[in-house]
């Protein structure tokens, strides 16, 4: 793979940092600074992130329902945008995969992916194709296949074959089920927010670690879950995102099982799931659990992620071009090479410095 000019100076930083790296002092976790730590994460991060995704979930059912009641050119570009807004604000907080998101399975009901066998896609289908009236409601929604209720599937509504006739008919069965799930989303989004700002709830026991904490017993086990939000985040950009449809230009390509490439938003949710890793991380100051001499690894992490950001901001929203073009597919090489990058900084970088230990990965389960 040839090296492009901004991965040479990547590559020329990486060598700096790990010169540096060669020096540092035995790892040292600051374990009296860890609850505020975590207090910055759910405060300056989760609960903004989840309040925001609802925000937005609120102006998508509304925007669907207009579209439904008055069909037209504007309403169907107005419920297009309000669904972009939606998948950056769920893309931006979907990087926190613990707590009440993982529970009733909110976030299969969110977001369905990746959908291998294409199992979801047909059912979406079959809902559209023999007018199912049970998928038009909230509460009939809730209760069928999760596929069938998320970002995946309003997708397909709203750009799949047959989209065109969302702006023609009025109160379309095809429309009245897109509402329907912008209205499950609102729910989701509600409930995860209600969640997480309930006083005395999940919120409290991430701030305080402790002994009769349900959570975590202590702020090594809080800290160590919070690193893990951003590794294995990290690895889902990388392994879910990309390389489900590429993996490489010598590889077989699949662009349509990329992440919502019928809306041209795949790179667009990658950036923001980039995007919400690196917020996090400086939210929450994670910088401040290190010794000052190792305080280098966030700085070096940080121009990972800047650099990831730019190049995904960069790609063709067209994933068969971008799978096809020699300069495009340089960019999705970028992105492979250097999200693996990511996350040994982040798994061996930042984990050695607070001390988890040689050897310590989160992809093996320790």
């Amino acid at each position: 793979m040839r090296i492009l000019p901004f991965l040479a100076s990547f590559l020329g930083l990486a060598l700096s940092v790990s010169a540096q790296d060669a020096t540092l002092s035995p790892p040292t976790l600051h374990l009296d600074a860890v609850p505020a730590v975590l207090e910055k994460a759910v405060d300056g991060f989760i609960r903004p992130g989840y309040q925001r995704f609802h925000q937005s979930t609120t102006v998508l059912q509304t925007t669907m329902s207009a579209l439904c009641a008055a069909p037209s050119p504007e309403a169907t570009e107005a419920a297009e945008a309000a669904f972009r807004d939606t998948v950056a604000a769920w893309s931006n907080i979907e990087v926190v995969r613990v707590g009440p998101v993982i529970e009733g399975n909110r976030f299969e009901r969110i977001l369905f992916y990746p959908d291998r066998k294409s199992t979801g896609l047909k059912q979406v289908q079959a809902a559209i194709a023999t007018k199912d009236e049970s998928a038009t409601t909230v509460d009939g929604l809730k209760d069928k296949s999760v596929a069938m209720q998320g970002l995946g599937a309003l997708e397909f509504v709203l750009y799949g074959s047959g989209a065109e006739t969302l702006g023609q008919e009025k109160d379309s069965h095809r429309c009245r089920y897109g509402a329907a799930i912008a209205g499950n989303l609102e729910r989701l989004a509600k409930e995860l927010t209600a969640e997480w700002d309930r006083p005395g709830g999940i919120q409290d026991a991430w701030k305080h670690p402790g002994p009769d904490n349900p959570e975590f017993r202590d702020g090594r086990e809080a800290i160590t879950a919070l690193l893990g939000i951003l590794v294995h985040g990290a690895e889902a950009v990388r392994d879910q995102r990309i390389e489900t449809f590429y993996k490489g230009e010598e590889k077989n390509t699949f662009p349509r099982q990329a992440i919502y490439w019928r809306s041209g938003l795949t790179f667009v949710s990658v950036a923001d799931n980039l995007e919400g890793l690196r917020t996090l991380m400086h939210q929450s100051d994670m910088v401040s659990l290190l010794n000052d001499d190792v305080r280098s690894v966030v700085a070096s992490i940080d121009f990972v992620e800047k650099s990831l950001i730019r190049v995904a901001d960069n790609v063709s929203p067209d994933v068969e071009l971008a799978v096809t073009d020699a300069k495009e597919r340089s960019k999705l090489d970028f992105l492979l090479l250097n999200g693996k990058d990511l996350i040994m900084r982040l798994n061996d970088g930042y984990g050695g410095a607070i001390g988890l230990g040689a050897g310590f990965s989160f992809s093996d389960g320790d």
